[in-house]
């Protein structure tokens, strides 16, 4: 008998590992900086949108992630693996990972269940387990009758589905999404990622999600990266995104609202050769320019003292009248209203002071949390 003293049995929680870590992340093409100091975490069930315009790095930080680049500096782990270093990387095949392409990527000549158990069958698994996994796969996505349909014989949203079930039949710890979207007209898209953001919250899905649509990641995603010129300018839940941009560049991207200059003044602060705008105390002394997001404002009848603006042109919209407003000092915003104006027009404009975001000269890089 082994009578050697054991330690005491620890009642300390372990940490579960991260789905997804990056760690100094950087990448030369060429000699060109494409990827730098790229710091990420992604904690099991969540879902993290890559957003940036063409050219911010976000394609190719997928395709770090999925094994198909190698990085010149900093790490990559999945689920606590080290999977990526400088100059060494692991093949796509041996990380665990589902995708979910632009095009779809499924297979005209197989039916729907030789389209999702393919990744499978490139892993040898026997025939009964593999049968078995894709009927559980298309079961979950809600595909089980369309087992033995032809990719064609479907509709855009139900291929789809497809190929999420083609994603997740090897129960990877995440899965990749590679603008899957951004091949679809507008109405088709907003069909989409209402199916999308339904399935991978049903399925409980861990997900790194690409795209340079912004209304995209903000339904789909906990929270969004906003990148910029290969790095990343800020990351945040969307509703601090659309609260706090961390920069007018960010602000402008998002489309959030009107950027205007402004100066500091006798009685505060005033749009930069126009009207009155806020007190002093409202932001730092080092501003020059406000964003002033819809939501901060409203209409009414024009009062002395009052921010004014004249109505240039409106367009309707469906939900309302998109009204172009001309301010002092040369200045245009947009608001949706619910009735058209005349053209011409002299509407008084309520501020919510709160509401207002204020920017430096020059602004400095934030990262929410």
């Amino acid at each position: 008998m082994d009578l050697t003293p054991q330690p005491p049995l620890s009642t300390a929680v372990v940490d579960t590992p991260a789905a997804l870590e990056m760690a100094g992340l950087s990448l030369r093409l060429g000699g060109t900086p494409i990827l730098r100091d790229i710091d990420l975490k992604l904690a099991p069930g969540r879902v993290l949108a890559l957003l940036g315009p063409s050219g911010s790095g976000k394609t190719t930080l997928l395709r770090l992630v999925a094994g198909l680049l190698v990085p010149d500096a900093g790490t990559i782990h999945l689920a606590g693996k080290l999977v990526a270093a400088a100059g060494h990387a692991l093949p796509p095949e041996a990380r665990g990972l589902g995708m979910v392409f632009q095009d779809y990527a499924l297979w005209p000549h197989m039916n729907v269940a030789g389209n999702v158990g393919f990744p499978l069958e490139m892993r040898r698994m026997p025939a009964p387990e593999r049968a078995k996994r894709v009927a559980r796969a298309l079961d979950r996505v809600g595909l089980a009758a369309f087992a033995e349909r032809r990719p064609s014989e479907l509709s855009g949203g139900q291929q789809q589905r497809v190929a999420i079930a083609r994603a997740i039949v090897a129960e990877p710890a995440l899965v990749l999404f590679d603008e899957p979207l951004s091949n679809l007209d507008r109405e088709l898209r907003e069909t989409m990622v209402g199916e999308i953001a339904g399935l991978v919250e049903e399925l409980g899905l861990t997900a790194l999600y690409v795209t340079h649509d912004h209304s995209e990641a903000f339904s789909l995603a906990h929270e969004v990266a906003v990148m910029e010129a290969g790095q990343i300018a800020q990351i945040a839940a969307p509703e601090d995104l659309v609260a706090d941009p961390a920069s007018v560049s960010i602000a402008r991207f998002l489309r959030l609202g009107a950027l205007l200059p402004v100066q500091r003044g006798a009685q505060g602060w005033y749009l930069r050769g126009g009207a009155f705008l806020a007190p002093p105390e409202a932001a730092p002394e080092k501003t020059d320019t406000v964003l002033l997001p819809s939501r901060a404002l409203s209409v009414t009848e024009p009062r002395a003292g009052m921010l004014t603006a004249t109505v240039t042109r409106t367009l309707f919209r469906g939900d309302g009248h998109w009204a172009t407003l001309a301010l002092d000092g040369g200045h245009d915003i947009q608001l949706l209203l619910p009735h058209r104006p005349a053209p011409g027009a002299v509407l008084g404009l309520q501020i919510s002071h709160g509401s207002l975001r204020w920017f430096p000269s020059s602004p400095s890089k934030r990262t929410s949390p």
